[in-house]
């Protein structure tokens, strides 16, 4: 599977040319090819037509894509470039996605810049606009991944892999010896079958066939099971499919397990002949599902939707994902990750490093938090999807060299908090603890502009998704209450940010007196400063990681100190200066040493006495501390050792 045919064609150009072209008999014979997904003998039609339409160069260099033939789709694309007129913006972006799977980068760039030029609405284009930027850092191996490939894969497609009671249930085509081997048009290999794997200190053990029942004469899998291993979701071939367009649709299928059988399966209400539904992830509960669809009305492509049973047990109305999510390229493989409320999937669509890559986000409800790219070497510039989690480890597919095959099965060790975003949460509550319903909280960011809001029920209970490394503000209004509120922050390594509002009744409030302190009662004091402590103050230099504006845990020593000299001082006023190293363009490094700044001064500020004592501002990849300039086509040579001094924040002492 060197390219993903799961639900629809990878690519689906549209080819305009300015005159109608003729079309010989053998690109005919390949349009033909094309529409059973033959695509190997497309390609060779196509190749003996003496000249091919710019229809048929289209539909060729699709056809390699298709089979994993990068570099000669690549070649064909150069060629339809070509064209000064009538070509469809898409062919722009399907060229900009093969470069890029080729590893260039910079070309992949420019053809992007065209297509987002003819279609700057495009999901696909804003993506591209607002994480470009991210693309160095996408590429950069922070540590956060330990990836090893199973022993168990073999030279065939061994993908989607879901938990089931001590192991693996995942789908393959390693059809084994046998008699007569069905096969797939679309590349020649077998259809899929479930397997089971047994786990063993973190290896997949010999597989087998998962029960026959789920195993037909085409495609079946993945699939995916509730928390107690009895209930399953999964995909397969609608083998009764009449219709006339000789699509074979994916369908969705259900079967429970009472006393070791497992029940004849029953169909998705859902399912249909005019569209594809496929690759469920259910809830440990059985009671809500993720699964794709390529059904009308979506943002294009294929699209991730989600469907909750109602008091009946019967599926409710179906949720598409939204634009946050979806594309009008493929978001593909849901799997939620329920402890943190984290919604895991692939992506053509979305901005990556090549081919599908795993993004992931935060879910609350119905909000969507901000969607992430996992960045390498969970994602490459090859195809890595079909990822499950459980805490710390999990395990996801992928196309990448040095496998066993066509695509196997890696198992992922998570060796850092990854950076997905918050859930700040709490209780509107009086100050004795009791909760007070219908209470309308806003939540507000930094610069006070208001992000969302929301009425309690009866429990008082609040949830919102917050993007990581913020400060936040939250305010409760209720009627006969005074209003309440609460400042919070996503800087630490917590997911969860706890942020209880406490509202006062009215007729609780009582005024306070203030006594007015007469001229002559004050008293003349002197502070005696030490010296010592300020001249250490001073010296005081903290560190940032490549790319990043968190506060690390050997800052927050330092901070500390800077935080206990300025209560023992009250008066004093310090000021600080934040810089980036040379890595980046200008404009990036300006906001990133903005961003240093703030989220050190924002430290300080909420441990001392009269916060606004602390100022300061990010000042770039200006006043390097050594020699590791970099700049356009100048490429700095210094080591990261060298880097790391000058992405860091100076304190200076104004006034004692």
């Amino acid at each position: 599977m060197k390219n993903i045919n799961i639900l629809i064609i990878a690519f689906l150009s549209i080819c305009v040319s300015v005159t109608a072209q003729k079309k010989s008999g053998k690109e005919l014979r390949g349009d033909k090819y094309i529409f059973n997904y033959s695509y190997q003998k497309a390609i060779d039609s196509y190749n003996r037509a003496k000249d091919l339409t710019i229809e048929g160069q289209c539909k060729l260099a699709e056809s390699y894509y298709n089979t994993g033939q990068n570099i000669k789709a690549e070649e064909v694309y150069a060629e339809l470039t070509k064209v000064e007129a009538g070509l469809s913006p898409e062919i722009y972006y399907n060229y900009a996605m093969v470069l890029k799977s080729n590893g260039k980068y910079d070309l992949s760039e420019l053809w992007m810049e065209k297509f987002v030029y003819f279609m700057p609405e495009d999901l696909r284009a804003i993506s591209y606009r607002k994480n470009l930027k991210e693309l160095v850092y996408m590429q950069t191996d922070e540590g956060k991944y330990n990836i090893e490939n199973m022993t168990v894969n073999t030279g065939a497609e061994d993908f989607g892999p879901c938990y089931y009671k001590n192991g693996i249930v995942f789908s393959s085509n390693n059809s084994g010896p046998k008699m007569i081997v069905r096969k797939y048009s679309w590349t020649g290999n077998p259809f899929w079958d479930l397997y089971f794997s047994e786990i063993e200190n973190g290896q997949m053990k010999k597989p087998e066939k998962f029960d026959k029942i789920f195993n037909g004469r085409m495609h079946d899998g993945p699939a995916s099971f509730s928390n107690d291993g009895n209930h399953i979701a999964f995909t397969r071939n609608n083998y009764k499919d009449k219709t006339k367009d000789r699509v074979v649709e994916l369908q969705i299928f259900f079967s429970d397990n009472e006393n070791g059988k497992w029940s004849k399966p029953v169909p998705f209400k859902y399912n249909s002949e005019e569209y594809s539904v496929g690759q469920p992830c259910l809830t440990s509960d059985g009671k809500t599902m993720y699964f794709t669809s390529d059904i009308s009305g979506g943002c294009g492509g294929s699209d991730i939707y989600k469907v909750t049973k109602d008091e009946t047990g019967e599926w409710g109305s179906i949720r598409n994902m939204g634009k946050e999510i979806n594309t009008e390229g493929n978001e593909m493989f849901p799997f939620f990750e329920e402890q943190k409320g984290v919604l895991y999937f692939s992506s053509d669509g979305l901005f990556g490093l090549g081919g599908m890559d795993i993004f992931m986000c935060p879910l609350s409800g119905t909000e969507t938090g901000k969607v992430t790219n996992a960045g390498f070497p969970l994602n490459t510039r090859y195809n890595d999807y079909s990822i499950i989690v459980n805490g710390k480890t999990g395990y996801f597919a992928s196309d990448r060299p040095g496998g066993s095959g066509l695509d196997d099965i890696y198992s992922v060790g998570f060796l850092k908090e990854l950076e997905i975003g918050n859930k700040i949460e709490g209780i509107a509550m009086e100050s004795n603890g009791n909760p007070v319903p219908n209470t309308f909280v806003t939540i507000y960011d930094e610069f006070n502009n208001e992000i969302e809001s929301f009425t309690t029920l009866e429990n008082g209970a609040f949830s919102f998704i917050a993007d990581p490394e913020k400060n936040y503000k939250l305010t409760g209004e209720k009627e006969n209450y005074a209003d309440g509120e609460i400042y919070a922050n996503t800087f630490g390594s917590e997911y969860i940010v706890s942020a209880n509002i406490i509202l006062v009744k009215n007729e609780e409030i009582v005024p306070v007196l203030v006594e007015e302190v007469k001229p002559e009662e004050t008293k003349n004091t002197t502070t005696v400063i030490n010296t010592e402590r300020i001249f250490d103050l001073d010296n005081n230099t903290i560190y940032f990681d490549y790319g990043k504006y968190n506060i690390r845990e050997d800052a927050v020593i330092k901070l500390d100190k800077v935080v206990a000299i300025m209560n023992e001082y009250p008066e004093m006023i310090v000021e600080l200066s934040s810089y980036t190293d040379c890595r980046a363009d200008n404009e990036f490094n300006q906001k990133l040493s903005d961003q240093r700044a703030k989220a050190t001064i924002d430290y300080v500020r909420k441990r001392i006495t009269n916060p606004e004592r602390v100022t300061g501002k990010g000042y770039g990849e200006t006043n390097l501390v050594n020699g590791c300039y970099g700049e356009k086509d100048i490429v700095s040579d210094c080591t990261e050792d060298e880097h790391q001094k000058n992405r860091r924040t100076e304190f200076n002492v104004v006034i004692h």
